[in-house]
Parts: C-alpha cells; sequence; structure tokens
C-alpha cells in the first residue's frame, strides 16, 4: 500500500513538472489566473455567507437562546435603526483576525455535530464557559470589534451620563481597561458568574 501511494504521488510529480505537451504557456498562465480568481471569489463569497446573520442563527442552538437574548438590546433595535448582527460582535473586520477567528470558530462546528448545546439545558450549563472565552478574546483585542463601530475619539461625552463619561475619560483614555471590562451582558444575558470556579 506504502509503495502504490509513493509510485502515485511521484507520477503526479512528473505530470506537473514537466512541459505540457498540448497546451501553450500562455493558455496554461491565463488558465491558471482564471481559475485563482474563480477561486478567490468563491472563497469570499462562503466568508462573506457564515457572515450573515441567517447562517448564523440556523441552527437552533443559536437561534433560540443568545438570538433571542440579543432582539432585547439596544443592539438590535434603537432610535438611529442601526443594528449589529452576530458577526459584527464575534468576528473582526480585518482580513488576518477574520481568517484566524474563522479557524478558530471550526470547532464550533464539532459541538453542533457532537451535540455539546443541542438542548436549552446544555447551553446554559456551558453558558459560562463559552462566555469567558469570549470576554477572553474581547480582552486579549482591546475589544476590537466594539471599537469597529464606538471610536473612543468620537464619543460625546456630554451627551453620556455623568458615571459613563468618568468611566470612559478615566479609564478608555488611559488604556487601563477596555470595553468588555465594564460591557459583559450587553448584547446576551451574563452567566451565573458567582458559578465560577476560583481562580
Amino acid at each position: 500500500m506504502k509503495g502504490r501511494l509513493w509510485d502515485l504521488l511521484v507520477r503526479y510529480w512528473r505530470t506537473i513538472n514537466r512541459p505540457s505537451a498540448y497546451f501553450s504557456l500562455g493558455f496554461l498562465t491565463l488558465g491558471g489566473f482564471i481559475a485563482g480568481v474563480l477561486f478567490w471569489g468563491a472563497f469570499n463569497t462562503a466568508l462573506e455567507v457564515t457572515n450573515t446573520e441567517k447562517f448564523c442563527t440556523g441552527c437552533h442552538e443559536m437561534r433560540d437562546n443568545v438570538y433571542q437574548e440579543l432582539q432585547g438590546t439596544i443592539h438590535f433595535t434603537n432610535r438611529s435603526g442601526v443594528r449589529a448582527k452576530c458577526s459584527d460582535c464575534h468576528v473582526p473586520h480585518n482580513w488576518t483576525d477574520k481568517m484566524a477567528r474563522k479557524m478558530q470558530a471550526s470547532k464550533e462546528v464539532w459541538a453542533k455535530i457532537f451535540g455539546t448545546v443541542n438542548t436549552r439545558e446544555k447551553f446554559q450549563a456551558h453558558r459560562l464557559e463559552l462566555a469567558q472565552h469570549e470576554w477572553a478574546r474581547f480582552k486579549a483585542n482591546d475589544s476590537l470589534e466594539c471599537r469597529n463601530c464606538h471610536d473612543y475619539q468620537s464619543m460625546d461625552f456630554t451627551r453620556q451620563s455623568p458615571r459613563a463619561q468618568a468611566m470612559h475619560s478615566t479609564y478608555l483614555a488611559n488604556k487601563e481597561k477596555t470595553c468588555i471590562d465594564c460591557h459583559k451582558g450587553i448584547a446576551h444575558r451574563l452567566p451565573d458568574v458567582a458559578a465560577a470556579p476560583e481562580k
């Protein structure tokens, strides 16, 4: 079996390594370019499809749990009509961070396949752990996804409550804290943090 596989690999290498007897270099170059454009277009289309709210809420685990909670928040319905969808908060916008997050999120497919959170009870049992993963990610990237929409430089402190003014001008200005330090539970219900193990 091992010898047959090696022979097959050698045969394929020889095929792609020798000049084409039937096609010109220009045809192969143009064909390679067109194939590359088609691949890149399909890849980006797949990325965009997986960033849609329809995709994110396509499984009942998300639709029946966290999406229901989001609908009652200011991120879903507000006076300005600007609504955050799942990927706005859970997928970074710049390409390299987006790719890293997509690879990390592929583990969630395994959770779907093996039914890790396929019932409300299982979801609630894992809720604190799932939230802690997201909080740690937000803390590590300085709440990058929040800052895609909320810019400290553009904040009008006069329209904020005195407490918010004090917190934002003290902690955000000095980079002592990041958004997630104070705004846990802004889009989803907080898990029972009292149940968290002592560290």
